[in-house]
């Protein structure tokens, strides 16, 4: 399970330098899809918040903040992100960094927006998990092939692979277990359960419509 699977697309530079301009999205379609592709998380969160189910890594962290201290959870997503955009700063691409930083901003106004303008009334958490996991899962499809992210643990697995010989991916189940760990100690674990199956969905909408060199426009 990961940050929402918050990693950066793979080799963000390397790919974007072999995009030729004419394929390349202007400002203002990069503009709406971090606006669309936030939108679809903040309503997956929404639902997810409904049915008190979480994500990994910071996303993770922020729910549990949330759901245990009533703490704001857009305000306490985009805090948490801070430290990690110094290393991002120093290791991505500027349009990356800046695009993940809009994204963040984006994504915490939204999860206070959305449950002001939805009710969702009787939901079957099996379905929230489901849907919840799908929503993610195209979302960040939007921000990925925008070359945009969420930020969070992806960004310090990436900075420790290349600079430690770090696994990415290895990094990334640790922090989510650490993360799933706090969860058994403070909630049900039928949550934490459901919780892991939408993070399933929400990993296999990735791998079905995200293959690496396969989307050329940027």
């Amino acid at each position: 399970m990961t940050d929402f699977v918050d990693s950066p697309p793979e080799n963000t530079r390397a790919v974007h330098d072999k995009v030729p301009p004419l394929l390349r999205h202007s400002l203002a379609e990069d503009a709406l899809a971090l606006l669309f592709g936030t939108a679809l998380i903040a309503l997956a969160v929404a639902l997810f918040q409904h049915e008190r189910l979480l994500g990994g890594g910071v996303a993770g962290l922020s729910f549990l903040l949330h759901y245990g201290l009533d703490w704001n959870y857009g305000l306490v997503f985009f805090v948490l992100n801070l430290p990690f955009y110094l290393l991002a700063w120093r290791r991505m691409p500027r349009a990356f960094l800046v695009k993940t930083m809009i994204a963040v901003a984006l994504l915490s106004a939204l999860t206070e927006i959305t449950p002001r303008c939805i009710d969702f009334g009787e939901v079957q958490p099996l379905y929230a998990a489901l849907i919840g996991g799908v929503l993610l899962g195209v979302g960040f499809l939007i921000l990925f092939r925008h070359q945009a992210s969420l930020g969070g643990v992806g960004i310090l697995a990436y900075w420790l692979q290349e600079t430690r010989g770090w696994r990415a991916g290895q990094v990334q189940m640790a922090t989510d277990g650490l993360v799933l760990l706090l969860a058994l100690l403070t909630m049900p674990i039928a949550q934490v359960l459901l919780s892991v199956i939408g993070a399933v969905v929400l990993n296999l909408t990735l791998i079905v419509n995200h293959k690496a060199g396969r989307y050329m426009a940027h």
